[in-house]
């Protein structure tokens, strides 16, 4: 793999939202808009964070509008499928585009999803599978790597206001606060 081919993802969206525990609790107390906003903010920052190229599959099998995709970040695009089109198929089709590119031996595409019949179509072509909960686990693990490496270093000794002033100021200070009773 190069920078110039990040690993494409391809997320196959509401089977996500049903295994995530996470998001099924969003979708069965605030509807599946709660669900869906929380599954892109996750994933644009997993995308990031990871340097893919993540693209959410969502069935809009019986709603009669054409596909859509939109951009959310650079990393991150959701793509809603045409009317009668579920997210497999829409997958299925993009598996088979990297399975004829002649480069595809440059590039990584990981296929997210729990269905067992779309695991073994789509490593057919190729591609990597990825079960939702191992996703979940994986961006977990990416979330705690991310705060271990925010969290404030300990203050050094030198690195104290008092241990970077002169010695006479220093002194001044120390009987002020002793007159002040501190």
């Amino acid at each position: 793999m190069s920078d110039k081919y990040p690993p494409l993802m391809l997320v196959d969206a509401y089977n996500v939202i049903g295994a995530w525990y996470e998001l099924k609790a969003q979708r069965d107390l605030y509807g599946l808009d709660q669900a869906r906003s929380l599954l892109v903010e996750t994933m644009t920052n997993y995308s990031a964070y990871q340097g893919y190229k993540t693209i959410l599959v969502f069935d809009a099998y019986n709603i009669d509008t054409p596909a859509i995709t939109e951009r959310v970040t650079k990393n991150l695009k959701l793509h809603f499928t045409e009317y009668r089109q579920t997210a497999d198929s829409y997958i299925e089709r993009e598996c088979g585009k990297y399975h004829r590119d002649p480069l595809r031996h440059l590039k990584r595409l990981i296929v997210v999803t729990s269905d067992q019949a779309q695991k073994i179509t789509t490593t057919g072509f190729g591609a990597e599978c990825l079960s939702a909960t191992a996703l979940e686990q994986e961006v977990d693990l990416a979330l705690r790597s991310v705060h271990r490496q925010q969290k404030p270093a300990k203050a050094s000794p030198k690195r104290l206001l008092a241990n970077s002033i002169d010695p006479i100021t220093r002194d001044r200070l120390a009987k002020l606060q002793q007159d002040l009773g501190g």
